[in-house]
């Protein structure tokens, strides 16, 4: 088995260097939770504000598992991965019917909840309830590979399996709710990605073997992601008076159940966006360029044009069944949607 050098020193250097952010200032296992789930994949400071207004509006696992899903997913609006809190309230659900309304408290009761893997399980018993369960992620691969001059894919499923064991080792010595989060802590701010550790700012420099051998800049290995699918799109902003068409994407598979404006397969011209619209009934007054966008999913890329398109009032009852008109205030409020549209919602 891997053993990781002492973490120890981390120990006080958490208490003094650690972020001030809200979700550290409480044992909630809910508040916890809502955190862990959020900020995956989501940067802290982009985070924050949603983290924050989430725990306003449902404050309890009761509010969670009664509210509905459209203002579920207008407060996840812009952090993608929707299944997340889709799987949340199905969680909430579950602890409100088999767990009489109460957190679990143990590590296999906290798994066993719909979208909880090992690591956000361990996250929750870890700082919630000081059970001395690893919490490995990016971060902490990332720093334990270092310490360890560790030469394998940490996104294998060996090379986790390995160091997260090797991290279990260390939680069961030292307090498991502060070593969990400083070696996040760690990751996050100091023993950082592509190649630029500060390693003069760290605490367990002299005792990481990659700092000693001088190969920091070049670990972790991880293996090399497969292309992404190219899709090309033409985004039509379609406004009839004060009003815009959206329309409701599939309840399965990308971006399921969010809402989105009318989209054509390909790039179009003006010309060609005007031919199709005067093809379906519709009256265009004009059709307007609003410049191209990119946006990356994990595996796939959008390659978008837009065009912001005013039709005529008497649009209105011609539109395709598909679409519906939405007010400016209702796309504040009460429709979600992808941030892959970012780029235009300002035209909306």
């Amino acid at each position: 088995m891997l053993k990781l050098p002492d973490l120890s020193p981390l120990v006080p250097w958490y208490e003094e260097n650690k972020r001030d952010l809200p979700f550290r200032h409480t044992r909630d296992p809910y508040c916890i939770w809502v955190s862990e789930i959020m900020l995956q994949q989501t940067r802290v400071e982009t985070g924050l504000p949603y983290y924050l207004r989430f725990v306003d509006t449902l404050p309890t696992v009761k509010d969670l598992a009664n509210a509905p899903e459209a203002l579920l997913l207008k407060l996840w609006e812009g952090l993608g991965y929707y299944s997340r809190v889709r799987n949340m309230q199905r969680a909430a659900r579950t602890i409100m019917e088999e767990f009489g309304g109460q957190f679990p408290t143990t590590f296999e009761d906290i798994r066993s909840l719909c979208g909880i893997g090992d690591y956000t399980a361990g996250a929750i018993a870890s700082i919630a309830f000081d059970l001395p369960y690893p919490t490995v992620d990016g971060n902490v691969l990332r720093v334990t590979s270092r310490l360890l001059c560790y030469d394998k894919d940490i996104l294998s499923t060996t090379a986790k399996k390995e160091l997260t064991e090797a991290v279990a080792v260390e939680v069961r010595k030292l307090p498991p709710a502060i070593i969990n989060q400083a070696l996040m802590e760690l990751g996050a701010t100091v023993c950082l990605p592509n190649g630029t550790p500060r390693c003069e700012k760290c605490p367990l420099s002299a005792v990481c073997k990659a700092h000693e051998k001088g190969c920091e800049t070049t670990l972790p290995v991880k293996k090399k992601a497969a292309a992404r699918k190219m899709e090309y799109k033409t985004v039509l902003i379609l406004r009839v008076g004060e009003c815009i068409a959206l329309k409701k994407r599939p309840e399965k598979g990308l971006l399921s159940g969010l809402f989105e404006p009318r989209c054509l397969p390909d790039p179009h011209t003006a010309e060609e966006v005007t031919e199709t619209l005067l093809a379906e009934g519709l009256t265009p007054i004009s059709v307007t360029p609003i410049g191209r966008a990119k946006h990356v999913f994990s595996h796939l890329e959008w390659h978008m044009t837009g065009f912001e398109v005013t039709l005529a009032e008497s649009d209105a009852a011609r539109l395709p069944d598909d679409l519906f008109l939405a007010s400016s205030d209702e796309l504040d409020t009460v429709y979600a949607l992808p941030s892959a549209y970012r780029a235009y919602r300002k035209f909306m």
